[in-house]
């Protein structure tokens, strides 16, 4: 069995493909999913084992009335947290769909999505990628009940999904929108309620998902969605059933941060952050207020030189290579914070174009 695995292993490393643990303390961090530097706000609270999962001894009143904070302040009629977003989307997609119904998802969707279809006795199909006339094709010809899922923020590209199209097409078709706001919550939005909100389409959609281990620093994932379907996944969704509870101070601890997180201020940096970054460094993102900035090299070996040479600068960036990218189009991507200056985006752009006698 050894020599079988030290053979994939191998067969990757000769793609130049093989992934490995890094570990950049101390650099500048263009990599991070920190949008909003919440991550460093220390917030003492006290934890202790929550002994059990949220059926058996891992629930309690203070977590319940967290989630109905969350419902609030997601605009939601109910909300239901789970320990992370690949838990979440597990249990959705896993447990929602049922055999004969059909779940229509964006190709590029998170592969935690595509893991809990896996699990799933629904057809599935994808379509093109932020494309509704491919999706229109693809609804005309589904059968059962209905799921789309899309994110509205994509993490390896960058790009944001064209939301109300989407959705005027699940209005029209009656499918169950599921949109991933992993990427959006806490960035975009009134008091950065993401992406649907700020569209003013969030009660139409059935599911909005929000994780809290990007812009807000924290840990975890809320579903908001109607009480009937939190009910649901209670009863059904074995990633929750079957895993130890959060312990109830990361749940206090997700409030805390999702409160700092409603002020305008970091999202106003951080937006003008991004803008001055778009200016120095050129990138194939297509929307121009997304934190994520990604930069295309023709090959593999370019990329990675190119990451390399970044790292040994000071700065936190990695090279981003086929499987976790369709081949061909590696890329350094760079996330965007609110913490970073000006001055450390110009130095960035300076080692990225050949320029390191200023540094």
């Amino acid at each position: 069995m050894n020599s079988k695995f030290q053979k994939r292993l191998y067969d990757r490393q000769e793609k130049g493909s093989l992934r490995s643990l890094l570990s950049f303390d101390g650099l500048v961090d263009f990599w991070s999913n920190d949008y909003l530097g919440l991550a460093q706000v220390l917030h003492a609270v006290e934890i202790r084992g929550s002994t059990g999962s949220r059926l058996i001894s891992g629930n309690s009143r203070i977590v319940e009335t967290i989630e109905k904070q969350l419902a609030d302040h997601f605009q939601s009629e109910s909300a239901l947290i789970f320990n992370s977003g690949y838990d979440a989307n597990l249990g959705l997609f896993s447990s929602l769909p049922q055999k004969g119904d059909t779940i229509l998802y964006d190709e590029l969707v998170h592969a935690s999505v595509r893991d809990g279809i896996r699990l799933s006795f629904a057809n599935a199909y994808s379509f093109k990628h932020n494309n509704p006339e491919d999706l229109k094709r693809k609804l005309e010809k589904a059968r059962g009940s209905i799921f789309v899922a899309v994110e509205s923020l994509y993490s390896m590209d960058g790009d944001i999904a064209p939301l109300v199209e989407i959705n005027q097409l699940c209005r029209e078709y009656d499918a169950f929108l599921i949109v991933d706001e992993a990427h959006s919550g806490g960035v975009f939005g009134e008091e950065g309620t993401g992406l649907c909100c700020e569209l003013g389409i969030q009660q139409d959609v059935f599911i909005r998902l929000f994780t809290f281990g990007k812009a807000y620093g924290a840990h975890g994932a809320a579903v908001c969605c109607p009480e009937i379907v939190r009910q649901y996944l209670i009863n059904f969704a074995r990633s929750f059933i079957y895993t130890t509870a959060l312990p109830e101070g990361f749940y206090q601890h997700i409030a805390h941060q999702v409160e700092l997180s409603k002020s305008s201020v970091l999202r106003e940096q951080l937006q003008q952050n991004i803008a001055y970054f778009s200016l120095q460094v050129h990138s194939s993102t297509s929307s121009n207020r997304s934190p994520i900035r990604v930069v295309e090299f023709p090959d593999r070996e370019t990329c990675k030189a190119k990451a390399e040479e970044l790292q040994q600068s000071g700065f936190a960036v990695k090279a981003i290579l086929p499987p976790t990218v369709p081949a061909g189009i590696q890329r350094l991507r760079f996330c965007i914070h609110a913490s970073n200056t000006k001055t450390e985006i110009e130095r960035l752009s300076r080692v990225l174009y050949g320029n390191q006698s200023v540094l």
